[in-house]
């Protein structure tokens, strides 16, 4: 299996956050030798994590416990930075590719790493990429949004056009959710900005129409199996039928925008696989756990192994072949053969 949506952070100390922005940069409390620790921001706990989050052989440990031949990871989203001025952020985000690679670099055939970009800037973001693939990165990873910025702001559009001329793959991961003092209690950002925040990113693309000028060979995968746009998508298309202000700037129907998109398989539910599966095609669903964290699929593959609707070869192309394409990766090794269901 290639799960293709993991998350890192690494060993960041106090004071290299607060060198770079003491109420906001990250780092990780972890007293030597534990396991367990909290992510900060400031000298606010974030977030409890474990091992997996920084040490790279446990957690290929683990990956070998769950049969997991490759995995990519990525920037937890609290890594970006897309507050700072450019200038400090592209430094951030090349200390952070850094770490990214030298995290993966003790086990290259099992781990593989995504950037991260100073988004906010355009120059600085495309040569931050560009970069990071020939430093080994093997895709980015950006937020759904940059402050009021959706992804079809024409500075983000022509971010995904560089993404598509240099052949690098993106994952767009939501952040910074929607919702504010509305959603304050159990994990309500989480459990429905969450997905909102992925759907946003997904029409923003087709209405605006900015998927007409983005090469058709840019490879974008959305995580969380694409938030609620595949059970949404044909309330979309009803409105675009009856309502010329859905289609003034979209010229076809948005579910023929749909196979454009990849997504990860991170919906927890077998009728959620088979729509998502019906509505993406089988090409386009790429195993995704979310690991190392709670909401993740705690038995990675599981799903998709236990879906009794997709066939041997579909399950083949969702947990290990459609990632292989998307990411140009070997399609088949010794390693990624044996732990094929």
């Amino acid at each position: 299996m290639i799960d293709m949506h993991s998350h890192f952070l690494p060993m960041i100390s106090r004071e290299e956050a607060f060198s770079v922005d003491a109420a906001r940069a990250p780092w990780l409390a972890v007293e030597p030798g534990a396991s367990q620790g909290q992510i900060m921001v400031g000298d606010r706990p974030f977030r409890p994590v474990y091992q997996a989050l920084w040490d790279p052989a446990f957690r290929v440990a683990e990956l070998d416990q769950q049969g997991v031949a490759m995995q990519i990871v990525c920037a937890t989203p609290i890594m970006f930075g897309y507050g700072w001025e450019p200038a400090r952020a592209a430094d951030w985000a090349a200390r952070m590719n850094d770490h990214a690679l030298a995290f993966c670099r003790a086990h290259p055939q099992r781990l593989k790493a995504l950037a991260q970009v100073p988004l906010q800037d355009l120059e600085l973001a495309c040569a931050e990429a560009t970069r990071a693939k020939a430093a080994g990165c093997i895709g980015v990873q950006i937020g759904n949004h940059l402050g009021d910025k959706d992804l079809d702001h024409e500075q983000l559009v022509d971010f995904l056009i560089h993404c598509a001329e240099q052949a690098i793959p993106v994952l767009v991961h939501p952040w910074d959710m929607m919702g504010g003092n509305r959603m304050q209690k159990w994990m309500l950002p989480w459990l429905v900005a969450m997905p909102a925040e992925t759907q946003l990113g997904m029409l923003s693309l087709i209405l605006s129409g900015a998927m007409e000028r983005i090469p058709a060979s840019l490879k974008i995968c959305f995580a969380h199996g694409g938030g609620a746009f595949a059970f949404l998508l044909g309330r979309v298309d009803n409105a675009w039928k009856h309502r010329d202000i859905v289609r003034q700037d979209c010229p076809r129907l948005p579910s023929e925008y749909a196979r454009r998109f990849h997504v990860d398989c991170a919906v927890f539910d077998p009728g959620a696989l088979r729509l998502l599966v019906d509505v993406m095609g089988d090409d386009r669903v790429m195993l995704g756990s979310d690991y190392p964290f709670p909401l993740g699929e705690q038995r990675i593959g599981a799903l998709v192994r236990e879906a009794a609707f997709l066939d041997a070869a579909q399950q083949r192309r969702i947990l290990q072949g459609n990632a292989a394409s998307f990411f140009g990766l070997p399609a088949a090794t010794p390693l990624l053969q044996e732990s094929t269901p």
